[in-house]
C-alpha cells in the first residue's frame, strides 16, 4: 500500500529531497486567452502576463533544431506558478506531441533552479537526458524538459533563473496583491 509514509515511488523522500519543490505547473492549451478568462474568472488566479510569441534561441526537440513558436502565460498563486502554453505553429514540440497523445491538460512540473548546470547533472546522474530545451527570454536563461515514462506524458521541466528570477518575482507580486482588475497583461508585442 502506498501512502505518505510507504517507500514506494509515490513518496521517495530521497527522490524529493535532490529534485526541490514544484515551482511551476505547465499547461498546454489550444485557446490561450480562453484559458487566461478560465483561470482569472473561475479559478480566481491572475493577473496573467501574456506574451504572445516570446523569443525562443536555440530549441532543440529530440536532438533537432526547430524552430518552434508558442504563445506563453504566467501567473501565480502563492508560491506555484502557473503557466499556459499555446503552439502557434506545427513545428515539432513536446507540446505538439502531448496534445497528439493526450489533448490538453498539465503536461510539466517545473523547478526554478539558480546553479543550472549542476540542477542537469543530478538529472544525468540518475540516468535522464533533456529531450527538448534552449534558451528564452533572456541569453542567460536556459530551460530543458526531462522524459517520463510514468503518469500520461507529463515531464519535468529545469528553468534557470540567475537572470530571469526578478520577472517571476514581479509576477508572484502582483498576483499576492490583484484586486481581480486588468486580468491580462501582455509583455511585448
Amino acid at each position: 500500500m502506498c501512502g505518505p509514509h510507504s517507500t514506494g515511488l509515490w513518496h521517495d523522500q530521497a527522490m524529493e529531497q535532490w529534485l526541490g519543490p514544484i515551482d511551476q505547473l505547465g499547461y498546454v492549451v489550444d485557446d490561450i486567452e480562453g484559458s487566461m478568462a478560465h483561470w482569472t474568472r473561475q479559478l480566481g488566479v491572475g493577473p496573467f502576463y501574456f506574451l504572445p510569441s516570446p523569443p525562443m534561441q536555440e530549441l532543440t526537440y529530440r536532438g533537432r533544431p526547430t524552430p518552434a513558436r508558442i504563445a506563453v502565460a504566467l501567473s501565480f498563486s502563492g508560491l506555484l506558478q502557473v503557466e499556459l502554453i499555446q503552439p502557434l505553429d506545427d513545428e515539432p514540440t513536446p507540446y505538439r506531441d502531448f496534445m497528439a497523445a493526450h489533448g490538453t491538460g498539465l503536461h510539466h512540473v517545473a523547478r526554478f533552479v539558480d546553479d543550472y548546470d549542476e540542477a542537469v547533472a543530478r538529472y544525468a546522474a540518475r540516468g535522464m537526458e533533456a529531450y527538448f530545451g534552449g534558451r528564452g527570454l533572456t541569453e542567460k536563461q536556459r530551460f530543458c524538459y526531462f522524459d517520463t515514462e510514468f503518469h500520461g506524458g507529463t515531464a519535468s521541466e529545469l528553468i534557470e533563473t540567475v537572470e530571469f528570477g526578478g520577472f517571476f518575482e514581479a509576477i508572484r507580486a502582483a498576483a499576492a496583491d490583484w484586486d481581480g482588475s486588468d486580468p491580462v497583461r501582455t509583455v511585448g508585442g
